[in-house]
């Protein structure tokens, strides 16, 4: 007889690449998630070693031994996440069967087209997966029938969800868009670098790989574009259709910050108004594009977001207000990027794919203090 209370056992997914924080951060979700089972936990040059000894804090997981990153072992789940560097997930999901399912959240499969891809990465484009950010139009429908799934990168979520709306419903101009994002130090992975240490971290907030150089920026311009020629009639979000940022006239300016917090992204998203554009317009545009969402939030008058109020949940928090002396549109989003931006949207794509209940194993609700 045993003191630890089993779950029945439902769908098995494996996670590539779960040494990381997003991995980490998918098998705390998994191992509550009430249809999942947890299989194969890959992790390259952690192979053999406990998964408590790299996440300690995942105490259920006990027993559980870090596997090869190789798609033999893979492939006997149902669904597998990718949490890979860039370049790697192309590679493996090469070796994997035709038709696994596939969540992958790095950015080897969010990029439609090749030029955009070769200005930001060195390796061959890989093509372009369905990508898994349910909330756009149409998106849900597209994700439930897919078998490989792009999960968004996390600044880009942010971004999307926030502006999303507004060139949806014509209250902002889609080509003076800029985006001043903060982000968690998780954000830039695992691995030991200076800039990355406590005490060069700690009370400091600076700006990093600024002026268009960013490789979410030509994924946040792809959304939007696909979203406002949506709405001008001409193509859906998601297809891999010929269209692209350039034709959509959709122009970013994106400037990263790192904060000094473990977790989180804070985007401040501005835009050039559309004539006539008020703050009540552009909070109803965001009202009727989430309304019954389970995990977007659109914030009473007055309340801004914080990161805090989303730490360890899948949840987006948004505001809007017209700034009529600038002539600019602004909305607010915060999210956690090991959550609504990582792990826990995966998990929300993964529901689908398999016909769960898309909210099964996540909260929009976060942790305090």
């Amino acid at each position: 007889m045993t003191n630890r209370e089993e779950k029945p056992v439902g769908a098995r997914v494996a996670v590539a690449g779960a040494s990381g924080y997003a991995g980490g951060e998918l098998l705390r979700l998994l191992a509550a998630h009430p249809d999942l089972e947890i299989g194969p936990v890959a992790a390259g040059s952690s192979a053999g070693q406990p998964v408590t000894d790299i996440h300690p804090h995942l105490a259920q997981l006990v027993g559980h031994s870090f596997v090869p990153t190789a798609a033999g072992p893979l492939s006997s789940a149902d669904l597998i996440f990718l949490a890979l560097p860039a370049g790697e997930s192309a590679a493996l999901a090469s070796r994997l069967p035709d038709g696994q399912r596939i969540v992958d959240l790095g950015p080897d499969f969010r990029l439609a087209d090749p030029a955009e891809w070769a200005k930001f990465y060195r390796i061959p484009h890989a093509g372009r997966w369905t990508y898994g950010l349910p909330e756009l139009p149409g998106a849900r429908a597209q994700i439930k029938a897919a078998s490989r799934v792009a999960a968004p990168g996390c600044y880009a979520t942010a971004a999307i969800l926030a502006l999303a709306p507004l060139l949806a419903a014509g209250l902002a101009e889609p080509d003076d868009i800029v985006i001043v994002a903060a982000s968690g130090t998780s954000g830039a992975g695992r691995a030991a670098t200076p800039e990355l240490l406590g005490s060069e971290v700690m009370g400091s907030v600076s700006a990093y790989q600024a002026g268009g150089v960013h490789r979410h920026t030509p994924e946040i311009e792809q959304a939007l574009g696909e979203v406002a020629a949506l709405a001008r009639g001409r193509a859906g979000p998601g297809t891999g259709a010929a269209q692209d940022s350039r034709t959509s006239r959709v122009t970013i300016s994106f400037t990263p910050l790192l904060a000094p917090m473990p977790r989180g992204i804070l985007a401040t998203c501005t835009a050039r108004l559309a004539r006539g554009a008020s703050t009540d317009a552009l909070r109803a545009a965001l009202a009727r594009a989430y309304q019954g969402e389970p995990f977007v939030r659109v914030l009473p008058e007055g309340r801004w977001p914080g990161t805090a109020a989303t730490a360890g949940s899948n949840a987006a928090h948004l505001q809007a207000v017209a700034d009529d002396h600038a002539g600019r549109a602004i909305v607010v989003a915060a999210i956690d990027n090991l959550g609504k931006g990582a792990a826990g949207q995966a998990i929300q794509s993964a529901n689908l794919m398999l016909g769960l209940a898309e909210t099964a194993g996540l909260t929009a609700n976060g942790v305090a203090p």
